[in-house]
């Protein structure tokens, strides 16, 4: 019985030693596993009765990671929470109000939100000559946020003009946020679009630009910190 007692304290232990570990240095790591999660919401409750409050709250909860993130890496704080606090509130309201100019005012705050995060995000990765855990966290965080800013650039221009971007396999039908984050992650991962085609002059400059962010995105940062492990296993090696 001692001995149960005894490894289930060292299990506790060792998951207390671990959470606190995360929390103290890979914010990253959390943002990451939650847009996932907030993935497979969309996957499992999109189109369901009563799904948009559901993923409007842990979207909500990803925009406090978000700013827990920007907040830990942001050499300038009070940008970070100029841009965050109202981004957060107007979400909430065009949450629980569902009014097209304050989803409008919240995607665009959104938008610049995430984006901010990637720009804080990469100067992190890109400060020093080292690669560390948290780093590699960043790496699918940044690439994650990049996505969400640019869903949300789409999704104001399609509420700003409904025609600017359309669904080939559904005419007459507006695109979903789901479906624009698809367009969002196809055109940064450079894959093609698919059924999901933005028609309008500013949905297709947007396009551009993500197109090109994507393939920036790999080669300079991605390659960098490739190149630097390889560097830290040769010396290790040494």
């Amino acid at each position: 019985m001692s001995a149960i007692i005894g490894l289930m304290m060292s299990i506790n232990s060792k998951f207390t030693t671990l959470r606190q570990e995360l929390l103290s240095h890979h914010p990253s790591a959390f943002l990451l596993a939650a847009q996932f999660i907030l993935l497979i919401f969309y996957a499992v409750f999109d189109g369901r009765e009563g799904h948009r409050l559901l993923i409007s709250a842990f979207g909500l909860v990803v925009l406090l990671l978000v700013l827990w993130v920007v907040t830990s890496s942001a050499r300038v704080q009070w940008m970070a929470w100029i841009i965050a606090v109202p981004a957060i509130l107007f979400s909430l309201l065009a949450a629980i109000i569902d009014h097209p100019v304050l989803i409008i005012i919240a995607s665009i705050l959104e938008a610049l939100l995430y984006f901010y995060t990637t720009g804080t995000l990469i100067a992190y990765m890109l400060e020093d000559t080292t690669v560390t855990t948290d780093e590699l966290f960043a790496v699918g965080a940044t690439f994650t946020l990049l996505a969400w800013g640019f869903a949300h650039a789409y999704y104001v221009s399609l509420m700003w003009d409904p025609g600017s971007i359309i669904n080939t396999s559904a005419p007459g039908r507006a695109p979903t946020f789901l479906e624009l984050l698809f367009l969002s992650f196809t055109n940064l991962s450079a894959t093609g679009l698919g059924d999901i085609m933005p028609v309008s002059a500013p949905s297709r400059v947007m396009a551009m630009l993500e197109q090109f962010c994507g393939v920036g995105y790999v080669a300079m940062v991605v390659s960098r910190l490739i190149g630097l492990m390889s560097t830290m296993h040769k010396r290790q090696r040494e």
